[in-house]
C-alpha cells in the first residue's frame, strides 16, 4: 500500500508521527510511505523503515518570496513530485490550511484528514473526501495514532504502549571510553533553562558514579555555558560543535541523557535511550517529550507551567526549578537506566 503522508513540521511533530508509522507498519507490512515534510526535517523523516521516499517542502522559505521565479519553479517541481507518487491514500496529519492546500494539489483516490472539530484550522477539511474525529485533549502522539488507525483501517493499540521504531543501525558508537551520559542543557527560552548550579551538581554526581559527562552545544552562549558546567569535574567534556546526525551517534550509545524542553529531547525519546526531560515554565501534557524510556519531571510550583519567556521573580533562576533538584533528576535517570 502506498501512503502519501503530509506532516510538514515542526521537529516535535515529526517525532510525534513515528509511533503511528510503526504501528501502521505492523498491521500493513507492505506499507510504503512518501512523506511530505519541511526541508529542514527531511533527513529525520527518512530514519523510519516505513518511509521509502521523502518529499521536501520549503514553505517557510517560499513564503518569503512567493512570486520569485526560483520559488515558482521549486513549487512546480514539488507538486509534480507529489503527483508522481500515485498513492492509494493521501493523509494530512497536520490539519492546517497549508497542509490542506498540499493535499488538494496531490493526486489520489482517497484524501483523508481530521474532521472540522478535530483540525487546528478547519478550512483544511475542504481538501479531504474522508474525515475522522480525533478529540483534543490528548497527547499529540496518541492523536496521530488514532488518525492513522482510522484512515488505514486497523485496530488501535493501547495508548501507553508504543514504539518509535527508528532504524538506529545508521549510527556507530563514537570513540568514547567507558560509559557516558549526555546533558542537553541548551534551549530557546531563558525560562526553560535548568539552573547551571544544578547541572554542575549533577556532573559531580555522575562522575562519582563512574560516568563521563558529555556536553553538546549549538551557539556561542551554549558553548560558554557548557564550559562552565564542565569546569566542576576534569572528566566532563565539552563536545565540538556538530550537526544532528553526528550528535545522534553520541545520543544513541549513551547510557543515559538528561535534557530540558528542547527539540533534542524529542530526538532522545525517539531513539529510546534512557532519559529524563525537565519541564518548568512549559507544559509537557499535549506536545511534550514522551516515550517508553523517558521520564518527564515537572516543576511543582504555584505558577508552573507559566508559559512565559520571562520569569516574574527576580531570582538568579526561575524558582520552579528548585522543585526539580539534582538528586531527584539523578534518581529518575538511574531508575530508567536500570529498567
Amino acid at each position: 500500500m502506498k501512503l502519501l503522508l503530509i506532516k510538514t513540521s515542526s521537529l516535535g511533530d515529526v517525532f510525534h508521527t513515528f509511533p503511528a508509522l510503526t504501528e501502521a507498519l505492523q498491521h500493513i507490512p507492505d506499507l510504503e510511505v512518501s512523506w511530505v515534510v519541511e526541508e529542514g526535517f527531511a533527513a529525520m523523516a527518512g530514519w523510519h523503515p516505513a518511509v521509502k521516499q521523502v518529499i521536501p517542502v520549503a514553505w517557510r522559505r517560499w513564503r518569503k518570496s512567493l512570486f520569485a521565479k526560483q520559488t515558482r519553479a521549486e513549487m512546480k517541481a514539488f507538486r509534480q513530485a507529489m503527483r508522481d507518487v500515485q498513492p492509494d491514500l493521501i493523509l494530512d496529519a497536520q490539519g492546517l490550511i497549508k497542509s490542506g492546500v498540499m493535499t488538494a494539489f496531490a493526486h489520489g483516490p482517497r484524501k483523508a484528514g481530521l474532521d472540522k472539530r478535530s483540525a487546528r484550522e478547519n478550512l483544511a477539511c475542504l481538501a479531504y473526501n474522508e474525515t475522522y474525529p480525533v478529540p483534543f485533549g490528548s497527547h499529540a502522539i496518541w492523536r496521530v495514532r488514532q488518525l492513522f488507525a482510522a484512515a488505514l483501517q486497523y485496530p488501535l493499540g493501547h495508548e501507553a504502549e508504543f514504539s518509535y521504531g527508528l532504524d538506529k543501525s545508521r549510527w556507530q558508537r563514537p570513540a568514547v571510553d567507558g560509559n557516558y551520559l549526555v546533558f542537553l542543557h541548551g534551549t530557546t527560552w531563558v525560562t526553560k533553562l535548568w539552573p547551571e548550579v544544578h547541572w554542575q551538581t549533577l556532573v559531580k554526581t555522575a562522575a562519582a558514579a563512574g560516568y563521563k559527562v558529555l556536553l553538546p552545544w549549538g551557539n556561542d552562549e551554549e558553548h560558554e555555558r557548557a564550559k562552565r558546567i564542565a569546569s566542576v569535574d576534569a572528566t566532563a567534556e565539552v563536545l565540538p560543535r556538530m550537526g544532528l546526525s553526528a550528535l545522534n551517534a553520541y545520543l544513541c550509545f549513551a547510557s543515559g541523557v538528561v535534557g530540558v524542553d528542547t527539540g533534542l529531547s524529542h530526538v532522545v525519546a525517539g531513539l529510546e535511550v534512557p532519559s529524563v526531560a525537565i519541564y518548568g515554565a512549559t507544559d509537557a501534557t499535549l506536545t511534550g517529550v514522551l516515550g517508553p524510556r523517558v521520564e518527564v519531571l515537572k516543576a511543582d510550583f504555584s505558577c508552573s507551567p507559566c508559559l512565559n519567556k520571562q520569569c516574574k521573580f527576580d531570582n538568579a533562576h526561575p524558582p520552579c526549578y528548585d522543585t526539580v533538584p539534582p538528586a531527584k533528576v539523578w534518581g529518575a535517570l538511574q531508575a530508567k537506566m536500570q529498567a
